[in-house]
């Protein structure tokens, strides 16, 4: 099992919407960074951990736990020219883009950015790296459980 932490814009998609939706899943699409698309295209897998953060936004930080829940898939919004995340380079023959479902797991007390960074267990976590900005990065198992711990949550 790996884990993960998984950026979005809570005006976008936030965890909230995710406990909401049918299943309580959701499409993770849009993402145009090309290591956080391999990422999910080779190293995310089924039953894999999410740390679901929110970003660009007043208060960043980790806002609930997920799983991935689907295997990697074509992401549709690149083929549609009228999506912000359209790609004309896409083909269905050949598509650039991925996306896959994440299912939310549990709701946590939110845990802002400035938070995270006072967690010695976290101080060499990919997030809170200097010029980090990637919307996908993995997340050791051991930072995974210091999350858990510091949410009340058991592994």
């Amino acid at each position: 099992m790996a884990y993960w932490l998984m950026k979005s814009e809570p005006d976008e998609v936030s965890f909230a919407d995710v406990l909401a939706a049918p299943k309580q899943t959701t499409a993770w699409f849009g993402v145009r960074n090309y290591q956080a698309r391999n990422f999910m295209r080779d190293a995310m897998r089924v039953g894999d951990g999410v740390l679901f953060y929110h970003s660009s936004c007043a208060v960043p930080g980790i806002a609930g736990l997920a799983e991935v829940a689907s295997a990697p898939y074509p992401d549709e919004s690149q083929f549609d020219p009228k999506s912000a995340y359209h790609d004309p380079k896409a083909t269905r023959a050949q598509p650039r883009w991925i996306s896959i479902d994440v299912r939310a797991t549990h709701a946590i007390p939110f845990i802002p950015l400035t938070e995270l960074r006072t967690i010695p267990a976290l101080e060499e976590m990919v997030l809170l790296r200097k010029g980090s900005r990637l919307s996908i990065s993995p997340v050791t198992a051991a930072e995974w459980r210091a999350v858990l711990k510091h949410a009340g949550v058991k592994p």
